[in-house]
């Protein structure tokens, strides 16, 4: 096996979800960027009902907690990062209004029409972008806001080493403009859209690792597959160095129709 071309997707996926969980972040993003999505969307109150689905250890559903009202369920296939987002919950005193259930995105525990607000950083691709936004669609309010991060292409063209990772790793990946277009044929007038800055990869997401990443091979020592998946993660990071240009993650905000 090429340690540096192993998709993620080929993981045990409880060796995955046990790296991920030492970090504050499963994936780019940061404090700024949640809040700039959230300055977007208005009419929440304290009666309002958001989910944030993929929710992981609950790093940006904390941010939204702390500014935005309402009641907000976190949604994550993975026990343990619900386990973990409950917890941070608790320290934060948001026990009362925020809280973390197991499940999974194609089969979410809501009724239709029950939401004002979905929220999803770095996750929606799981599922996939187009489906994830007709399939939730249902269980927004007439009026309710999404709000998710996708991987986009920033060009038309980019060199093949970068457009044959994201191919195998992502093949939902897309232009914004076309992102734009999948979000307005599903049903919502696209409200705002915006790219996250580098720090959301670097500082937030990649830098993290490197600790982590230590404990980790301490931890797994002589285990190949755990050596593979950190060696998985580095080739990404050097990847995003090289090429982000060309791609990153783009902040999508729609509105239900």
């Amino acid at each position: 096996m090429d340690n540096d071309h192993t998709s993620i997707h080929e993981f045990d996926f409880d060796l995955i979800c046990e790296y991920f969980s030492n970090l504050e972040r499963q994936g780019p993003g940061s404090p700024e960027v949640t809040l700039k999505a959230l300055s977007f969307i208005s009419g929440l109150s304290g009666e309002s009902h958001i989910a944030d689905i993929g929710c992981g250890t609950g790093g940006q559903t904390m941010v939204l907690a702390q500014h935005a009202p309402g009641q907000i369920t976190g949604i994550d296939l993975f026990p343990v990062f619900i386990d973990l987002f409950n917890h941070n919950a608790g320290k934060l005193n948001l026990q009362d209004r925020v809280k973390g259930v197991v499940g999974s995105m194609d089969k979410l525990p809501f009724q239709p029409e029950t939401l004002d607000m979905i929220w999803s950083e770095g996750a929606i691709y799981n599922i996939g972008f187009e489906r994830g936004l007709n399939e939730w669609r249902k269980f927004l309010k007439p009026g309710g806001y999404i709000a998710i991060t996708e991987a986009s292409w920033f060009t038309e063209e980019r060199p093949d080493e970068i457009d044959a990772f994201w191919q195998d790793a992502y093949p939902g990946i897309d232009t914004i403009p076309n992102k734009l277009g999948q979000m307005q044929h599903a049903g919502y007038v696209p409200v705002a859209s915006f790219i996250l800055p580098e720090n959301c990869w670097i500082e937030h997401f990649y830098v993290p690792q490197v600790s982590a990443q230590d404990a980790f091979r301490k931890k797994h020592a002589g285990n190949q597959t755990a050596k593979a998946l950190i060696a998985n993660q580095r080739h990404e990071a050097k990847l995003y160095i090289k090429y982000k240009a060309y791609y990153g993650y783009v902040f999508y905000v729609g509105r239900k129709l």
